[in-house]
């Protein structure tokens, strides 16, 4: 059996994958962000809920990548987690 590593490694041969799952990036970067913000203070999803007021449903779809966050939706979650929102723009890489 394959590790997902594996399999990740065989699809990124094709073109086609490696341009998709490089245009998705950025959003997989804004999940783990706030998953690795969240658990860093040792808090649940519950618990961040009731700091912010944001419902912990919505709290979980935007870790598990069903739903996008607002900027007003990622300030929340930062204040409520005592951090600030920073966005930043780089340079793209070349591979």
């Amino acid at each position: 059996m394959k590790t997902l590593k594996q399999f990740k490694n065989e699809q990124m041969k094709s073109e086609e994958f490696a341009k998709e799952y490089e245009a998705l990036q950025p959003e997989f970067d804004v999940i783990k962000a706030i998953i690795e913000a969240r658990t860093s203070q040792n808090l649940t999803q519950k618990e961040l809920a009731e700091r912010t007021g944001i419902n912990q449903a919505d709290i979980s779809k935007l870790e598990n990548g069903t739903r996008n966050p607002t900027i007003h939706l990622l300030k929340r979650l930062a204040d409520g987690m005592g951090m600030v929102l920073k966005i930043e723009f780089v340079p793209k890489q070349k591979f």
